[in-house]
């Protein structure tokens, strides 16, 4: 069984994740045996550089306090730059070096804990990956450029770090993480003024852009909190071309006519109180807020259509005077790289007067354990769950096998309908769902393809009670009940809040009034 879940879930990778997961783990055989090892640093010349102020960091550290993902941690001592207690999401935060940009970080600050972080080079182990690299690289010439500092010590780790990234480009991930990757490099391609960085960087940016922005403006794997990350990196890169001249500007179209359609994304994609929707991986106090995102734009002079038509995403967004409905009727995310989706099709979120009513679960951990599991599953979500079976096969901390496709779609005169087939192969069942959206209530059909013991899910924000739920919601001849389930709005954060359990065999008709 095992082998048969990897072939269902490898069987979907490009050619290049696989060549260079073969060829990464070769070489690093071999130069383990050869004795190699990367300088950790080398003489580097850079220049000065100019950039508008960017945007303040939920990373904190304060007294040798550093906090982040609702975690503390304060060192004694030494700072553990390996500290593993509280996972490896949060040591990659301690080594991204995001709290150089909280609100009372001053330049001497700053400085020491770059120092610190240089001095203990010989120990580090998370740190010298490439994601981490590329973002430390990125928060480290910003913050030099913000003070005008010179620092040969530092500008010589920092270009050793580079060469470390550069031999180390994330073709085995792509995605979120070879963007990252060319985002950064464009940033020591500017500060260095060094050409192979320069090319680099302009070829995944050309070709990644390309493909990981789809035609209505999302990030293809579509997860809002990742769209406002790469976003903001977007924002951070236009704002290192357009004031600095190199290479006579030439990446600054592509740059800014994605930026344009990112922004007008996620502006519609956003509810009026400024929330994004937590689909897929997504949560909050980790990405910059919308407004953030709008406000630096502003600052860089970038204007962008205020509508956009919602399609290639597979998000829907519904508006009516007091309502606000998101719905999903797309894929999971793109095929070679869903490490980031959930089991959620045909999920949704609803908004009333401006406050969350049904809300998406949520994401506590990025951690392979139970918790993880749960939250990636159709259960934790506002969809129907076959047979306890998830609609894709999500499984370990970012795989998936087996995954749903929309079979039909159709929309029209204020109605969605939509089928997948994620139960098709296991069960020979297809779910179809049907919305219809007036002006004081939302209907909610459920018709599977023939009989089998199932489950409609509904869950309520923490705010929401028991009879404000049975004052809004009714649901036609089938048994339900209310139970409690924990609602992740942050990482490593639950609270407990209120969940529709509908029973149902072939299907369910569930009215929401307003």
């Amino acid at each position: 069984m095992k082998l048969i879940l990897l072939f269902n879930t490898i069987k979907y990778l490009k050619p290049t994740q696989i060549y260079y997961r073969i060829f990464y783990v070769a070489r690093n055989k071999i130069r383990k045996v050869a004795g190699f090892t990367y300088p950790l640093e080398v003489e580097a010349t850079s220049t000065d550089l100019a950039l508008e102020p960017s945007i303040v960091s939920y990373s904190s550290y304060e007294n040798n306090r550093f906090t982040f993902l609702n975690f503390s941690t304060i060192f004694d001592k030494e700072i553990d730059w390996n500290y593993k207690k509280h996972g490896k999401l949060w040591t990659y935060n301690l080594t991204y070096f995001d709290y150089l940009f909280q609100e009372n970080m001053t330049k001497e600050t700053g400085l020491m804990l770059m120092n610190d972080f240089i001095d203990n080079s010989h120990t580090h182990k998370d740190a010298l990956e490439p994601f981490p690299i590329a973002l430390r690289g990125i928060n480290w010439i910003k913050f030099l450029v913000k003070y005008q500092t010179k620092d040969a010590k530092i500008d010589n780790s920092l270009y050793a770090q580079y060469k470390i990234l550069v031999d180390n480009l994330e073709y085995h991930l792509l995605g979120n993480h070879l963007l990252e990757n060319g985002f950064s490099l464009l940033f020591a391609a500017y500060y260095f003024q060094d050409p192979l960085f320069y090319a680099k960087a302009k070829k995944i940016l050309t070709q990644e852009l390309e493909e990981q922005i789809l035609s209505d403006g999302a990030h293809f794997e579509l997860s809002p909190m990742y769209h406002q990350i790469m976003l903001f990196r977007v924002l951070d890169c236009i704002n290192l071309v357009t004031n600095n001249n190199y290479m006579n500007k030439e990446m600054e179209t592509l740059l800014v006519t994605k930026a344009k359609r990112m922004l007008a994304w996620l502006k519609n994609i956003t509810f009026e109180g400024g929330e994004i929707p937590l689909f897929n991986d997504s949560t909050k106090a980790i990405a910059p807020t919308t407004s953030e995102l709008l406000m630096y734009a502003k600052r860089l002079n970038i204007d962008y259509p205020e509508d956009v038509v919602l399609n290639e995403s597979g998000y829907r967004k519904i508006k009516r005077d007091r309502y606000e409905c998101i719905v999903d009727v797309g894929k999971i995310g793109p095929d070679y790289i869903p490490g980031h989706a959930h089991a959620d099709t045909f999920s949704f979120e609803l908004y009333i007067d401006s406050k969350p009513f049904i809300v998406d679960t949520g994401l506590s951990t990025y951690e392979t354990n139970e918790r993880r599991f749960d939250e990636r599953s159709t259960s934790a979500h506002n969809t129907v769950e076959v047979s306890e079976k998830n609609s894709s096969n999500v499984w370990g901390g970012f795989r998936v096998a087996e995954r749903s496709k929309i079979t039909y779609l159709e929309e029209k005169d204020n109605k969605i309908t939509a089928t997948h087939d994620g139960y098709k192969k296991k069960m020979d069942i297809l779910h179809t769902r049907y919305w219809a959206f007036e002006m004081d209530k939302i209907t909610i059909k459920d018709n599977l393809s023939k009989n089998a013991i199932s489950v409609a899910r509904l869950h309520f924000h923490p705010d929401i009670t028991e009879p404000m739920i049975q004052n809004s919601v009714s649901i036609q001849n089938n048994a339900y009940k209310i139970k409690e389930y924990k609602y992740a709005d942050e990482f490593n954060k639950c609270t407990k809040a209120l969940v529709m359990e509908i029973e149902l065999e072939k299907e369910v008709e569930v009215k929401i009034k307003l």
